[in-house]
């Protein structure tokens, strides 16, 4: 049973990850953050929903679409802001931008800007610790494009060979970067024969649900049987959350191949209005909810002014923090 605080936690972040991301949005079309950014605005259902089983010693792997998983687990948003910036401040001193920000401190090992390349660190931090036998557990997040990945697939078949903590947390969100990924038109074939992506999960022996991913409660218990199954040693799990991403593939990205009313359907759904609706009809009352959509504004302008202000990282320190195979 979920209390009322819980749930008003789970609410701030699905807010605060909307409000980074619209933030970033209007921050790139002004020119002010280098580099590609892929956001992750209706989508938040998916991140909150299993990350709110996790605790410390638990691990997360991300996409390069990963803010929203960032967020979620705890990773501090100012630093989140100036790595975007570019600056001495930001979670991976500046240098490792949107696509590749960790934080092992809280289980984030890292948003990825290789497709699919989660699933081998997942395996491999799964398998730690069964080998450790500490009952904690890793998440892999992954696109639906990336389910026609090989290292994607390998992960799932190692994943169930050696029975590991590991759920594998499909964000399903229709296209993988401009192609439909299980419907098809006569412009556009789809990228899979298969009906689902959960239904590939039943050839490795994987226990998989399709899940609503614009429902953070449906993801939460879905996810809950998963991190249990995980947790009691019975192996690995595949949540095939379908969900919509508001804003294109990457920022400037023309979105040619999906139409205004597409998008504007899948809005009607939106994540956090749903929430917020249930959570009103439950009782809360709704300026406790303004209050807590206030607050997440305030902090992400907090961290804007924070990565505005904050220094580069100096010429010298190029060479620095970058691990590389010293026999290369």
């Amino acid at each position: 049973m979920l209390t009322q605080d819980k749930l008003l936690e789970m609410y701030y972040k699905m807010v605060l990850i909307r409000a980074f991301e619209d933030r970033v949005h209007e921050l790139f079309v002004q020119g002010r953050i280098p580099g590609f950014v892929h956001l992750y605005a209706g989508e938040e259902a998916v991140a909150v929903g299993v990350t709110s089983h996790l605790r410390k010693g638990d691990y997360i792997t991300s996409t390069h679409r990963g803010h929203g998983h960032c967020i979620a687990m705890g990773v501090d948003i100012k630093g989140m802001m100036a790595e975007l910036f570019g600056r001495k401040s930001g979670t991976c001193r500046g240098k490792g931008g949107s696509m590749h920000i960790a934080d092992f401190e809280v289980g984030m090992l890292g948003a990825n800007g290789i497709v699919g390349a989660g699933g081998p660190l997942a395996v491999g931090a799964a398998f730690a610790a069964k080998y450790r036998g500490s009952g904690d557990v890793v998440v892999c997040f992954a696109g639906d494009g990336a389910q026609n990945q090989g290292a994607v697939l390998e992960s799932l078949n190692a994943a169930a060979i050696w029975k590991l903590p590991l759920i594998f947390v499909v964000e399903d969100n229709q296209y993988a970067i401009s192609l439909r990924s299980l419907s098809s038109t006569k412009l556009q074939p789809r990228i899979s024969t298969a009906r689902s992506v959960a239904e590939r999960a039943v050839a490795f022996g994987i226990p998989s649900v399709t899940v609503d991913g614009m429902d953070v409660l449906a993801v939460y218990e879905a996810a809950k049987a998963a991190v249990e199954r995980a947790r009691a040693g019975e192996g690995p799990s595949l949540l095939d959350c379908k969900t919509y991403r508001y804003y294109g593939h990457f920022e400037g990205d023309p979105m040619v191949y999906r139409s205004v009313e597409e998008v504007e359907e899948w809005k009607k759904r939106d994540p956090i209005k749903l929430f917020r609706e249930r959570l009103v009809r439950g009782g809360v009352v709704e300026e406790v909810l303004d209050d807590i959509r206030r607050k997440a504004s305030l902090e992400v302008e907090e961290a804007v002014r924070f990565a505005e202000e904050s220094p580069y990282p100096e010429p010298s320190e190029a060479y620095t923090d970058v691990f590389t195979d010293p026999y290369y």
